[in-house]
């Protein structure tokens, strides 16, 4: 049977409107997922896209969406940070709740990992994490910024180019993306954790990974995407880290 792709859209208890796909296979559905984009990515970039297809495909349907001012999602990105990013996680989860398709896994891209590391203690439902290159300091991101950095902080806020695109960026933004102390939560994430990292990721380095992983109590896992870049551009890897998750998330679905 086919399956299908439903936009939906829902508050992010914020005053703003997120935009969302859930992806879903046409037969039995094992369980479902909620997944985090990357730092500036949305719902509709190529990993999300494939990733979640191929969860579906093996029957874990997906919700993949665009954070607060991003994509086709309401709000300020410039003001949202890192904090704002969780808030939007949790808001989704709700939603999939109120629907009854309560989000037994949590997935996150890049920081959308280290995000659903923050989210996790708060989603009730939520019985397994997966990080796919994802940061163990939430900090790392601002180095994206360069020079702008100290504009911002000089003057309250500044135009940062951030994955070819032009985003003013305030003070906010770095408040809300500064002191947050992931080893904690890791040891208290209370969840099954799965880390996915590329040794030859250039953008997160593989010690992200290890710090991960020792900072977490088990249950968890690590494993490599040999080969793969960060963004998982390559079809083979995208769809070899579906295949993982699928399995790997079975015993928690």
């Amino acid at each position: 049977m086919a399956g299908s792709t439903e936009a939906l859209t829902f508050d992010n208890g914020r005053g703003a409107r997120l935009a969302a796909r859930l992806e879903r296979a046409g037969g039995e559905v094992r369980g479902v997922a909620l997944f985090a984009p990357c730092f500036t990515c949305g719902k509709d970039y190529i990993a999300a896209v494939r990733i979640a297809r191929r969860l579906a495909a093996l029957g874990i349907a997906t919700l993949r969406l665009d954070f607060t001012g991003l994509g086709d999602s309401e709000g300020d990105f410039g003001k949202a940070g890192f904090s704002d990013h969780v808030e939007d996680l949790i808001a989704a989860a709700s939603f999939l709740d109120s629907r009854g398709d309560a989000s037994a896994l949590l997935v996150g891209h890049s920081l959308g990992g280290a995000a659903v590391i923050a989210a996790a203690p708060r989603i009730a439902s939520a019985k397994a994490v997966v990080t796919i290159g994802a940061p163990f300091d939430v900090e790392h991101v601002l180095e994206h910024f360069g020079p702008a950095l100290e504009r911002i902080e000089a003057e309250g806020e500044a135009e940062v180019k951030l994955a070819g695109r032009e985003f003013r960026v305030s003070q906010e933004f770095l408040a809300e993306t500064r002191g947050h102390d992931q080893a904690a939560r890791l040891a208290e994430l209370g969840r099954a954790l799965l880390i996915l990292h590329a040794p030859t990721d250039e953008v997160v380095g593989i010690d992200n990974a290890g710090e991960i992983f020792q900072a977490a109590r088990h249950p968890k896992s690590f494993v490599s995407l040999d080969g793969a870049d960060h963004l998982l551009t390559g079809s083979r890897d995208a769809d070899y880290a579906a295949d993982v998750i699928s399995a790997w998330a079975g015993r928690w679905l």
